[in-house]
Order: structure tokens, then C-alpha cells, then sequence
């Protein structure tokens, strides 16, 4: 086979079918021609972790990324496997295998999603025996307006709650109760909110945003019909642990709006500005060790050290170039690219309009 580990790859996008309704804004985005909402609201970027999803079992690739070459480039899982300290770095490798340790998404909802909770690390651990629970934080990138309602999120439990009154809105299947019990808050592009596991949560109608987390699709559900009438056996609401230990995977500490910004809401760092380009820290090691976001705004060029570390890039706006030594792609809105750790540096230019590329990394 090919040696792809020399240079970056170019990824085909990934849709990823889910219970809830969007996706326009992501067709857009790639300017495909009659874009429209429907069952495929997300997008999977540099994944090497399969979908679960319930009455689709029988599609054992759902979810992961191939190469973009002509004719159709391998599965980055199979590449990773094959020389994972040329793809993953020497040191990750030894911490973490051929895991990457991270999943990166992109999300557009014209429905709500269901109020869910996803496991930390402990419960994934004695409940689901994975080495990853799922932390994840969100990027705001875009939204529009749905029923005249402007894009938000829901997140964390409002002052008051507890298990057995969390527990009883669930058996009574009371969704307004439910969604009244979390905070509410509006987004918009340029925002950053960190989720830790545990934590209960919904991305509202109207989010297009970028997601990173931990390496796995556990998400354990509180309500078993979607807006669009699909019902949730019980297995696909508990994901296996069982209803008594389901209600175990929440966190029952209690916030206000205020507190929750004030936590979870993370402000941008700058690291570097000229009148080449603009440098962003979004998630740092001070926000969590998990994983790590940045962005950079090139209106010349940009070079980024790797320094043994892989980097999945999302071109986020304009056009332009990324290269490392010889290897040079022209690349614009709407492109993914996975780029392997052995290579040391990267650089960035732009072609006429500022090139703006959203950058993520593996845990340090």
C-alpha cells in the first residue's frame, strides 16, 4: 500500500446518520448544489470510531473517514493500525495505541436533541470497561433562526434538582419538565463551552458548530421519542448499563446561568498576531487535558510546529494552501485534513481572502 504517513491527507466527508433532523447549513457550507435538512446532520472528521446507532447496526463502517483520493483512499483506521507512531507520534503511541484519543464532529440541528448525558471517565471505565468516557466541547461556527428562535444550548441541572426528582421526570416522561430542570442559553459564532462527562445537555435548533471529544459514542438518554416520533428501545436509552445505573452517570451538582457560563464557558486566547495572521488558543491544557483547539486566521501565511503531535484541520472560510516541505494542497472552505505527527512543521497561506482553519489535537 501507498505510504500515506509522508504527507497530509485530504479526508471525503463523513455524514453520519442520527435520530435528529439538519445538515442544510453543512451542505451549504460545502456549497453542495439543493442543499436540505434531513437525518444526516453530522459530519465525522479524521474518525476512526463507528456510529452506534439504533436499527443500523448492519453498516459496520458508519462513522469512519476515508481518504479523498480518486477512485477511493483507505480507511484512516486502517492507516493508523498499519504505522501508528508515523500517523499518531512516538509518545502517543506509547500513552494511547492507535487510539487517537480524540473524535472531532460537525454538527448542524434544525431539531433539538434530546436531553442526554454522556460518562465520565470513572463510569466508562466499571460501566462500559472503555478507557474514554466522553467530555466534549462545542465551537460555534455558524446557526440560523428556527420558529423565530435564535440558536442555544442546553446545560447543566438548574438549583433544586436531585436523583429522585430527575428519575420521576423521566418515568413520567415529562420533556417540559425535563427541559425547564436545564439552563438555557443562547449562542453565537465564536463561542466555546466545554461539556464534561456526567454533565446533562442538548444542543438546541439552530447550532452549527464543531465538536471535539473523548473517542466514543456512548450517550445515555432521558427521553425515548424524538421530535420526529422515532422511539428509543430501552437498551439504545441506557446503552446497556441499565436504567438503575444510567441514573447513576449524571452529575447532580447545580447551577445557575451565571455559574455555568462562568465554568463552562471558555474564552479565547491569543497567542500570536501580525499582519500575516491571528493565532487563537479556543481549548486549552488549563480547560482541560483531554484535548485541544485552536485557530488561526491567515491573510499571508502561518507556519505551526507539530512537535510529535497529529492535527485534524477543518478549513472553516476562504481559500488557499497547507504544505510541509515538498507536499503542498490547495485547500478551501469545507475541506478536512488529517496531519500526521512525524511531519515537524505546517504552513498555511492565503489566496486573496483570509484563510481560516480551525486546528485540534490529541491530548499533550
Amino acid at each position: 500500500m501507498k505510504s500515506y504517513s509522508s504527507g497530509i491527507l485530504k479526508l471525503e466527508p463523513t455524514r453520519v446518520w442520527r435520530a435528529y433532523k439538519g445538515g442544510r447549513l453543512l451542505e451549504e457550507w460545502h456549497s453542495t448544489p439543493n442543499p436540505q435538512d434531513g437525518n444526516f446532520p453530522e459530519e465525522w472528521v479524521a474518525s476512526a470510531i463507528t456510529a452506534r446507532n439504533p436499527g443500523r447496526e448492519g453498516i459496520p463502517e458508519e462513522g469512519l473517514s476515508r481518504v479523498s483520493i480518486p477512485g477511493g483512499g483507505p480507511l484512516l483506521k486502517d492507516l493508523l493500525e498499519q504505522d501508528p507512531i508515523s500517523f499518531l507520534g512516538r509518545e502517543h503511541f506509547e500513552k494511547y495505541g492507535s487510539s487517537m484519543a480524540v473524535l472531532v464532529k460537525l454538527i448542524d440541528s434544525l431539531s433539538r436533541l434530546i436531553i442526554q448525558v454522556h460518562p465520565d471517565k470513572e463510569f466508562a471505565k466499571s460501566v462500559f470497561s472503555s478507557d474514554y468516557g466522553k467530555t466534549e466541547a462545542w465551537y460555534i461556527i455558524g446557526g440560523r433562526q428556527i420558529d423565530g428562535q435564535d440558536p442555544y444550548v442546553l446545560i447543566g441541572f438548574k438549583p433544586g434538582m436531585t436523583k429522585k426528582t430527575w428519575r420521576t421526570l423521566f418515568e413520567k416522561q415529562d420533556i417540559k419538565g425535563m427541559l425547564n430542570s436545564l439552563n438555557k442559553l443562547s449562542v453565537k459564532p465564536g463561542d466555546v463551552y466545554l461539556i464534561e462527562g456526567g454533565v446533562p445537555h442538548a444542543i438546541g435548533a439552530g447550532c452549527f458548530l464543531i465538536e471535539i471529544q473523548e473517542p466514543t459514542d456512548y450517550t445515555l438518554r432521558v427521553e425515548r421519542r424524538t421530535q420526529q416520533g422515532i422511539v428509543f428501545p430501552d437498551e439504545h436509552c441506557h446503552q446497556g448499563s441499565g436504567f438503575e445505573r444510567m441514573f447513576d452517570c449524571f452529575h447532580y451538582d447545580c447551577y445557575t446561568k451565571a455559574e455555568v457560563i462562568k465554568r463552562w464557558r471558555l474564552s479565547p486566547k491569543l497567542l500570536s498576531q501580525d499582519r500575516s495572521a491571528e493565532h487563537w488558543a479556543l481549548i486549552d491544557g488549563e480547560a482541560t487535558e483531554l484535548f485541544a483547539m485552536q485557530k488561526v486566521t491567515v491573510r499571508q501565511g502561518f507556519t505551526q510546529r507539530l512537535d510529535d503531535r497529529y492535527c485534524i484541520a477543518v478549513i472553516a472560510e476562504g481559500k488557499g494552501s497547507i504544505g510541509s516541505g515538498d507536499d503542498k494542497l490547495d485547500v478551501g472552505r469545507g475541506d478536512l485534513l488529517f496531519i500526521p505527527a512525524c511531519l515537524d512543521t505546517i504552513h498555511f497561506e492565503a489566496s486573496g481572502e483570509p484563510l481560516e482553519a480551525v486546528l485540534c489535537f490529541p491530548p499533550k
